[in-house]
């Protein structure tokens, strides 16, 4: 452990705080898990507890070297991300900024293929076979369209005066009679030539 503190530590273009552990200060790299971490700190033996501003630039030196190459620290296959490269056929690891470059370029190469997994990314679709009947909804909400605009009480619909028409009285303001008003002598006139028939 080196005597001089840093408040700030770069390793691989990456700021990490001097007073993190290192097993929390190392996963801040993007493509650095626990495991990796705690494995790299056993091979390097680096306490894990320890602050990584008491680093010194030896150990930076030889962490980054294992993130470059771990298969050169005997690091296990699975611990690797990128296995059987499409291109290379290598197992590498992948850091940082490459991690996100070559899934971009993972899935362009299935859109050009026009694979099932190409369709399904081209289509903003689940692509790995996940149920899709009640979840992976985009966009907005799907309702009942709203009808037209609600007319206040006493509007147009509404009759004049603002009062209710009683049945069988004409209505306010001279206003046209009520339907049944009207119907009313109509079913009289009718009704009276049939009983002068029967007598």
């Amino acid at each position: 452990m080196s005597e001089q503190y840093e408040n700030l530590v770069r390793i691989l273009g990456n700021d990490i705080h001097g007073e993190l552990n290192m097993l929390i200060g190392l996963r801040q790299i993007k493509g650095i898990g626990y495991m990796f971490a705690n494995s790299m700190l056993q091979v390097l033996k680096i306490n894990p507890h320890q602050k990584v501003g008491n680093l010194t630039t030896e150990q930076i030196s030889s962490i980054e070297k294992i993130i470059q190459d771990p298969k050169a620290a005997n690091f296990p296959i699975w611990f690797l991300n990128r296995r059987q490269d499409i291109e290379t056929g290598e197992d590498m690891h992948l850091v940082t900024s490459d991690i996100a470059f070559n899934i971009r370029n993972d899935v362009e190469r299935e859109k050009t293929l026009f694979s099932w997994r190409g369709y399904r990314h081209m289509y903003g679709l689940k692509v790995r076979g996940q149920r899709t009947r009640c979840t992976g909804r985009k966009g907005g909400a799907v309702g009942v369209a709203k009808g037209g605009k609600v007319l206040p009480k006493g509007g147009a619909g509404a009759p004049a005066g603002g009062g209710a028409v009683v049945e069988g009285t004409p209505a306010v303001d001279g206003a046209a009679p009520a339907a049944d008003a009207k119907a009313a002598p109509a079913a009289d006139a009718k009704a009276a030539p049939a009983a002068e028939k029967k007598e």
